[in-house]
């Protein structure tokens, strides 16, 4: 009796273990040193909220705000893993050349979208409760 392979052929529709690594490693490799620049990008958003409006945001200065705020960035983080759920499936795709040159796109609109909700959540929810 045969044994069933436990290592898919790409023509059974599933890529061996060795491929699956080299993409992880690759969108690893691609996409943790990014996470400096996207967090960046947000602290930029929110230190220019507070000095362009300083008297208006040092009441809000407490440890509950400040935890608060720690929330908020390990929330954005979590956000930032949504690229690996493009970007492991678009290396996984015949599109892989197109996509690995291309895949700054993805970082760029992320980045512009998390600091488009991050004004929008401090213009909104925060700024206008201050007091």
């Amino acid at each position: 009796m045969d044994k069933p392979n436990s290592i898919q052929s790409p023509e059974s529709g599933g890529s061996p273990p060795g491929e699956l690594r080299r993409i992880l490693d690759d969108a690893i490799r691609y996409w943790e040193p990014r996470r400096l620049g996207y967090n960046l990008v947000l602290t930029a958003v929110v230190v220019g909220w507070l000095a362009l409006t300083w008297p208006h945001f040092r009441e809000a200065f407490t440890l509950q705000s400040l935890l608060l705020l720690f929330i908020l960035a390990v929330l954005a983080n979590v956000c930032y893993c949504a690229a690996y759920l493009v970007d492991i499936p678009m290396q996984s795709s015949s599109f892989r050349a197109v996509w690995q040159r291309g895949r700054w796109g993805l970082w760029l609109a992320g980045t512009l979208f998390a600091t488009a909700l991050a004004n929008y959540w401090i213009a909104d929810e925060i700024y206008p409760y201050v007091r």
